[in-house]
């Protein structure tokens, strides 16, 4: 098939998956087509049967805020009237489900059918959508797709609960390759971060408010109240980073956090780490813990949104409430005092992983709802 795969191509889940999808694709066969306004975060184009389209927002003194939607829409058209594409799928239901189902209109006047995929990845149903004025919007552009997915059945229930839909969702969960991400001697890597023996935490995301990486500062902080000999390595980068530096400063524990901004390949990073720290208060699926769990990494959650599905009752990991950061402290507490346990947890994260979220049985789900949507 030719697929036309459209994603913020920024550090974050959403985008990943997209961009990991669309290799995968390549990999089976598939011509696979990114089109978006710069190169998806971990997409080389020179990789066999993937283009990259970039999505150009031309500038003109009459508009204070470039159309990109319309823009978007315009690429989509030429790039499936020219390559001749079976299918858009667009990740995120604002503006690219709304930009795919109008191109998909227009494409329609020349007799080419071109049904649109949307997959639905979380803040643009518990966020963006929750936002009257998107409301409309949103609810237009998942009842017109040909096909709509989740990544968690969690996000598919908000979704059903918040908007009027008559299109029926499919839970597809993210995936990670278990080959890229798997265990890992990593001795040197930690003690360049560790030069104490100390424990490793490592937290993973775009730092943006809702993923509290100030409470993971606010751990570190408790653990070495506590004399537990800890470290903190924060891997990304984004709006809320300066207050995560500003609190290690005023908490005293500026000199064993470190602040590594984005990074590429992070399956070279996760394997160092002795335990996985995520006290986000919004999380659809957990791409992050679910990749540091491949690489048979414990992990101590939320316990919202769709990381109770990821974590369960496997035996992985822990899960706190939100917003409770002495229960994220003593969770790590447990987990660092007891090396037993951290090596059973990462026995137990490490086969989850391959049992349930493995990329080779993840790909098959979504090409066989293509095949279904372009079917018709």
């Amino acid at each position: 098939m030719r697929i036309g795969i459209t994603c913020y191509p920024v550090y974050g889940g959403s985008g990943v998956v997209a961009t990991e999808l669309g290799k995968a694709l390549a990999q089976r066969g598939h011509e696979i087509h990114f089109i978006a306004y710069s190169l998806p975060f971990r997409l080389s184009p020179a990789m066999d049967n993937i283009y990259f389209h970039e999505v150009r927002v031309t500038q003109y003194p009459l508009f204070d805020f470039p159309p990109y939607a319309l823009s978007l829409t315009s690429a989509m058209v030429d790039v499936a009237r020219y390559e001749k594409l079976d299918l858009l799928h667009v990740h995120y239901a604002i503006p690219h489900a709304t930009s795919a189902v109008l191109a998909r209109t227009i494409l329609e006047q020349d007799g080419h059918r071109v049904p649109v995929v949307t997959t639905l990845h979380g803040t643009d149903i518990t966020i963006v959508g929750k936002d009257p004025s998107f409301a409309p919007v949103v609810t237009w552009s998942i009842n017109a797709s040909d096909g709509v997915t989740a990544v968690s059945d969690f996000l598919r229930r908000e979704t059903i609960e918040q908007f009027d839909l008559h299109q029926p969702i499919e839970v597809i969960p993210n995936f990670v390759d278990t080959e890229a991400f798997r265990p890992q001697d990593k001795t040197g890597l930690k003690k360049s971060f560790c030069p104490g023996n100390e424990a490793l935490i490592m937290h993973v995301s775009n730092f943006r408010r809702v993923k509290n990486v100030h409470h993971a500062v606010e751990v570190l902080h408790r653990l070495r109240r506590d004399h537990v000999a800890a470290r903190l390595v924060l891997v990304g980068d984004g709006p809320d980073r300066s207050r995560a530096e500003h609190l290690a400063r005023t908490r005293g524990v500026y000199d064993d956090v470190r602040f590594l901004g984005k990074q590429d390949p992070i399956s070279e990073l996760l394997p160092a780490a002795d335990l996985f720290l995520l006290p986000s208060g919004s999380e659809s699926f957990g791409l992050a813990p679910l990749e540091a769990m491949a690489c048979g990494v414990p992990t101590v959650c939320s316990d919202i949104g769709g990381l109770p599905e990821l974590v369960g009752d496997s035996g992985s990991g822990f899960l706190c409430p939100l917003g409770d950061v002495d229960a994220f402290a003593a969770a790590c507490r447990t987990l660092i005092a007891d090396e037993a346990l951290r090596s059973d947890m990462a026995a137990r994260a490490r086969q989850h992983a391959l049992l349930n979220f493995d990329i080779a049985a993840i790909v098959p789900r979504y090409e066989a709802h293509y095949r279904k949507v372009v079917v018709g």
